[in-house]
């Protein structure tokens, strides 16, 4: 590809910030438009980035025979909408996570994007991190055999967003669960090799966001219209005998400053632990165990920026979406087995 890629970005407020680096230090693309339901926000964001072509109505977007890519960067609910209106239009899409809230959801937008021939991506950031990369290497290398168990949790203090688009349902599909949830657990499971699941047994709950002046220290107060759980818990099953324990919170009592995100897989061949990338060994003949720490490349680019740089070159080079949407349907098919489990209070079936 000679040309470089034009791309447009919906909903350019929040985490919209962390993906415009990406797309200017991808050598493949070009930032060229915005779309935004906020008129005031659309057009401050424009005039910072220095962009002209902005729209509040990003069916503007998709009709743009110059625009290749669509960035989504809005609420949950409307990702899955505006994916696959911008596949139908034939635009390669990256969507922010969670790619849809609802495992139909996830099918729909497969099922454009394979009509219309184009890339679909997910911009789960954590896997472009040095240190996940680092690990993944070393895993799928050998060294801890077959992963039959991991944990995974990410918890906060006293640490979520507000908005709307965070704390309603009608807007976010879910809560902590689907919000940071879906970062421990996709990538808990890329590292596991991405087994397919078939049950969960799981909790959903809102405990501490209805006492009398509960508050995020990110953003004051919370809010009344307060509609989504803060606490999910799962226990989850795959189809190769493997298990998984998840926890994750915005609201917990637990001894942290900010955010607390960790993993542990376990397999026949050794262990590890992430963000510390360290591997466990054990030699049987000698009676040894030991440690090693693996040797993390500095990370370039800022994670949210590098999975724009990657989906800008995968789409230029052809090649495979490197987080592809039949990853982010096992994800979200145990989170919503998850809210089901709590509704239902047993374990549950879940088919990919």
């Amino acid at each position: 590809m000679s040309e470089s890629l034009k791309v447009g970005i919906i909903g350019v407020g929040g985490i919209a910030a962390t993906h415009v680096p990406g797309w200017q230090a991808s050598g493949k693309a070009d930032l060229v438009a915005g779309s935004d339901v906020s008129e005031p926000a659309l057009q401050t964001w424009g005039k910072d980035q220095g962009i002209t072509k902005l729209v509040t109505d990003p069916s503007e977007l998709f009709s743009d025979p110059d625009i290749d890519i669509i960035d989504i960067c809005t609420p949950n609910m409307y990702h899955a909408p505006l994916a696959i209106a911008a596949l139908k239009a034939g635009k390669h899409v990256i969507c922010e996570k969670p790619l849809a809230p609802t495992p139909q959801a996830i099918r729909d937008m497969i099922a454009a994007r394979d009509k219309s021939g184009k890339l679909l991506m997910t911009a789960q950031h954590f896997r472009f991190a040095g240190t996940s990369r680092a690990l993944k290497n070393e895993i799928d290398n050998g060294a801890l055999g077959d992963v039959y168990h991991a944990r995974g949790w990410m918890l906060r203090r006293a640490g979520l967003l507000t908005r709307p688009g965070f704390v309603q349902k009608q807007h976010a599909g879910g809560g902590a669960c689907i919000d940071i949830g879906v970062h421990i657990l996709d990538l808990t499971l890329w590292m596991m090799g991405n087994p397919n699941p078939v049950a969960v047994s799981g909790v959903a709950r809102t405990e501490l966001a209805k006492i009398p002046g509960a508050f995020s220290r990110w953003a004051g107060a919370i809010p009344k219209k307060f509609d989504v759980e803060e606490f999910a818990a799962g226990f989850i099953r795959f189809d190769n005998g493997a298990t998984l324990v998840l926890e994750v919170s915005w609201l917990l009592h637990h001894d942290i400053e900010g955010e607390d995100m960790q993993m542990w897989l376990y397999g026949t061949g050794g262990g590890s632990h992430w963000p510390s990338c360290e591997v466990y060994h054990t030699d049987y003949e000698k009676k040894q165990q030991y440690n090693t720490t693996l040797k993390i490349t500095q990370d370039r680019l800022e994670p949210h920026a590098q999975e724009c740089v990657e989906f800008a070159r995968a789409v230029a080079d052809e090649a495979p979406s490197p987080v592809p949407a039949e990853q982010s349907l096992q994800v979200i098919s145990i989170l919503d087995g998850i809210y089901r489990s709590q509704q239902e209070g047993r374990e549950v079936e879940i088919s990919v």
